[in-house]
């Protein structure tokens, strides 16, 4: 069995094909690390370890740089994503205004920690700094929608919305 073959069935895994053929579009491309890793996200949702591995034996770029640009970048991710991506604001507007509440809240339901994704793959919880909605403080994101003056009580209704769809 490949190590890029499905341990269940034998299969590969069509997502390893894109990225060799990302490593190969970029391996003699100086300083395109980043791109690769952004690729690479694009393809698999976030960069899990197996996957640097191959960005690393492709690039011929040691491992422990790879790790360290990815943990160093927000944009990347070493957790999958859930399909609704929750962004609890913790910028100061929203911090002095309950958003330690709101994401307490969102943890206690979804019975997750900050960057854990839901075991039904739907949800994943993150913080994130300032969003730019101030003046609607509590502030959170799931994926492209926004919501403003959340209050805990809120959370559970917001949750049921995403379930339902």
């Amino acid at each position: 069995m490949s190590e890029n073959n499905c341990c269940c069935c034998n299969k590969v895994d069509p997502r390893d094909q894109k990225l060799q053929e990302i490593i190969e579009k970029y391996k003699d491309t100086k300083g395109a690390l980043i791109q690769v890793l952004h690729e690479a996200q694009e393809v698999y949702g976030y960069l899990p370890i197996e996957v640097q591995k191959k960005i690393s034996e492709g690039l011929n770029v040691p491992l422990s740089e790879i790790y360290g640009v990815v943990t160093f970048y927000t944009q990347f991710s070493l957790n999958p994503k859930g399909k609704y991506k929750i962004s609890v604001c913790m910028g100061t507007a929203c911090y002095v205004k309950g958003a330690g509440q709101i994401l307490d809240k969102f943890k206690e339901i979804l019975g997750l920690e900050v960057g854990e994704c839901s075991e039904d793959g739907l949800f994943s919880l993150e913080p994130c700094r300032c969003l730019g909605a101030c003046g609607l403080a509590p502030v959170i994101t799931i994926n492209e929608d926004v919501y403003g003056k959340l209050v805990p009580d809120d959370v559970e209704g917001i949750i049921k919305k995403y379930k339902e769809q």
